[in-house]
């Protein structure tokens, strides 16, 4: 009897490792949308087709803020080869971005000299998210949701998300950047 589990047991495992990866419907890709930049105009991130993305929802006075350094980093070693950083204000976590869009870019420019794109501050979960943050919950489920200030999305060239991590994972950490380089190819 027991031998007969293993073998039903066995052969589900086969059929299962035999489907692959179920990839979500995308009714719309990412370059479908658009959001304000942090200067109030609209940015049509078809702007980005053929281009690598990370999401980023920051905040100015966070514990994870130093990780503007590395997302800059990140954005100078890789954006020849076609990287994006998105940087999306948020102030839903602790009220860490209290801050103006104007009072934003300032403190960003000023602190860690950033030159990637930044956009409107908006919110980034909940029933008031953003297009781009209820299209990657729909599409990839909740781990596409913030959990906290700077969680990161990676969008592939396709317009799909390809991946997500958490804010305890660094912009330089090679978790990151492995993931990006095979894009990147």
């Amino acid at each position: 009897m027991f031998k007969k589990y293993c073998l039903i047991g066995y052969t589900i495992l086969i059929m299962i490792s035999l489907f692959g990866k179920v990839e979500a419907k995308y009714d719309k890709l990412f370059f479908d949308l658009s959001i304000k930049s942090i200067n109030g105009e609209v940015l049509n991130l078809n702007t980005y087709k053929n281009k690598i993305i990370l999401l980023v929802n920051v905040a100015s006075k966070c514990g994870f803020t130093k990780q503007y350094s590395g997302l800059q980093s990140l954005y100078d070693k890789y954006y020849d080869n076609g990287l994006v950083i998105l940087g999306i204000p948020s102030n839903q976590f602790g009220g860490q971005e209290p801050g103006t869009n104007k009072e934003i870019k300032e403190f960003c420019e000023t602190n860690f000299n950033i030159t990637f794109p930044m956009t409107d501050k908006v919110d980034v979960k909940g029933v008031n998210a953003h297009e781009i943050y209820s299209w990657a919950k729909k599409n990839f489920g909740t781990s596409a949701v913030p959990k906290w200030n700077f969680h990161k999305i990676l969008i592939n060239k396709n317009g799909k998300i390809e991946d997500t991590f958490g804010s305890f994972t660094e912009p330089m950490s090679k978790k990151i950047t492995s993931k990006l380089e095979k894009l990147l190819d």
